[in-house]
């Protein structure tokens, strides 16, 4: 069994948190009026983050007065942002909206400067490549993930196939497709090599983020009924890797490169909306709608006999989830 620790246990019942979290409540006239889609901390220092809704905008905060240091008006609900975890050359935000097009802000001027047009529908998730710090990934409701290079003015560089050019498989449309429905979930691995999607088409797929193939890992079914962006994650300095997948009112964990269904995390009352890996800690941390976040640890076990002086390697192992 995988036990998860209460919030109290993870530290959030800390005064100082508290206090703080009181100058964000609703009565405050800087919180968002409509549900909060992602929430990122600046990639470089703790000094920002920002965070997007569907009340149409995008907010930059200090974490010292917890008031925004800049907001960015959409003209649709906002879906997803991202910032580059390495980018050392632009200081990009990419954000999908119920627009088309994928819109580039840019946090020192403050404004939007770019936008990627390619999609024929709503943009449910963005990310950054952890590789090459112009690279990008976006996914739509037009079935269709896209990977740009964001230096260049003449389109993506790729639209993902499921079929890998096996025209037999594809349907009548000429235009590559990554899914049979909505694509709502993105998520690089930590080396960037891969790059994981997911889709209303209950499939989750493996590609090589270099060349848009499909790696041809099979999943199984990966329910998915969501009609927002979904975000999954990845594990760090674990052997197997490990994906984490909200699927109802659980998480369900899969080896990443063989599709094995290691386990199902149950914990939460409502269905989950997002989930993500912290690497020094080796723990999960999941999100959902009966409002609670909850914390995952693996369980540690000891060494062999035969293996004794080495250290137990925490979530280094498909049974330490299960």
């Amino acid at each position: 069994m995988l036990g998860f620790l209460t919030a109290r246990q993870a530290g959030l019942d800390d005064p100082l948190r508290l206090r703080r979290a009181e100058s964000t409540r609703r009565s405050s006239r800087y919180v968002h009026r409509f549900s909060v889609e992602t929430v990122q901390w600046y990639p470089h220092d703790t000094g920002m983050f920002v965070s997007s809704s569907f009340d149409k905008t995008m907010k930059v905060w200090d974490t010292e007065t917890l008031k925004p240091a800049e907001v960015f008006q959409f003209e649709g609900n906002v879906y997803c942002h991202h910032m580059s975890p390495i980018a050392r050359k632009h200081s990009l935000i990419a954000v999908g909206t119920k627009d088309q097009k994928v819109q580039l802000c840019d946090l020192k001027s403050g404004s939007r400067i770019q936008v990627l047009q390619g999609h024929r529908g709503e943009v449910l998730s963005v990310r950054w490549s952890p590789r090459y710090e112009h690279i990008l990934a976006t996914a739509s409701t037009d079935s269709r993930v896209l990977v740009w290079d964001v230096r260049r003015a003449s389109g993506s560089l790729f639209s993902l196939d499921q079929h890998n050019g096996d025209k037999s498989k594809a349907s009548s449309e000429a235009v590559n497709t990554a899914h049979n429905g909505r694509v709502n979930g993105l998520c690089f691995t930590v080396d960037g090599l891969y790059l994981l999607t997911t889709g209303t088409d209950d499939r989750m797929r493996l590609w090589n983020s270099a060349n848009g193939k499909n790696t041809l890992v099979n999943y199984g079914k990966v329910s998915n009924e969501s009609r927002k962006g979904l975000k999954i994650t990845v594990s760090h300095s674990c052997s197997p890797e490990f994906v984490f997948v909200p699927c109802g009112s659980s998480v369900a964990v899969y080896t990443l490169h063989t599709g094995e269904l290691v386990t199902m995390l149950r914990g939460h009352y409502n269905n989950v909306d997002c989930c993500q890996f912290h690497p020094d800690y080796q723990e999960l941390y999941s999100g959902g709608k009966d409002c609670n976040i909850l914390a995952w640890v693996p369980i540690v076990r000891p060494p062999d006999v035969e293996e004794e002086g080495t250290a137990a390697k925490v979530g280094g192992s498909p049974e330490a989830w299960s």
